[in-house]
């Protein structure tokens, strides 16, 4: 099962559109997640389009068109791993042991909010994968969003793609 992460998409005014890329990444996805900040509902109408699965929440920066649509925290078992999506996990400092106390039968969290990526595991096992943002990369020197893999309940393969302008 291949997907692909993103957030924070702030669409249109980070950008006209998503970088052409992640729209080919996920077309070709079995499963995408995204993390909120779309703050358009033509890009949520886009992104159920364009998924063959979206699993996805709303951020702080969307309104309540999207809130109406979208969970705050959206989860889904994807081939026996146990996942979760959410926008904003707090600050860095203690994130990795906070979210592991709050969802501890999960074996994956994909969060934004940051627009930096961020890929590091519990002593849980959680995993917590946040794609950065294909639109506004604020102080990081590219550009992102992610890619990954699962069978058989194993998470592999994951990978941050740099966006160039």
């Amino acid at each position: 099962m291949r997907l692909v992460l993103t957030t924070d998409t702030h669409l249109p005014k980070r950008a006209r559109d998503l970088p052409a890329p992640l729209w080919s990444a996920i077309d070709e996805a079995d499963v995408v997640f995204h993390a909120g900040d779309w703050v358009d509902e033509s890009t949520l109408d886009a992104f159920e389009a364009r998924s063959a699965r979206l699993i996805a929440c709303f951020g702080n920066n969307d309104g309540p068109g999207l809130r109406a649509r979208l969970p705050e925290i959206a989860y889904a078992d994807l081939a026996g791993l146990r996942t979760a999506v959410l926008h904003d996990s707090g600050p860095s400092t203690g994130r990795t042991e906070r979210m592991a106390a709050r969802f501890p039968d999960l074996d994956l969290l994909v969060f934004g909010h940051s627009h930096i990526p961020w890929d590091t595991t519990a002593a849980s096992g959680l995993r917590l994968l946040n794609p950065g943002s294909p639109t506004d990369r604020r102080r990081q020197p590219h550009a992102t969003y992610m890619t990954a893999s699962v069978s058989a309940g194993v998470l592999s393969d994951v990978r941050v793609h740099e966006l160039r302008r």
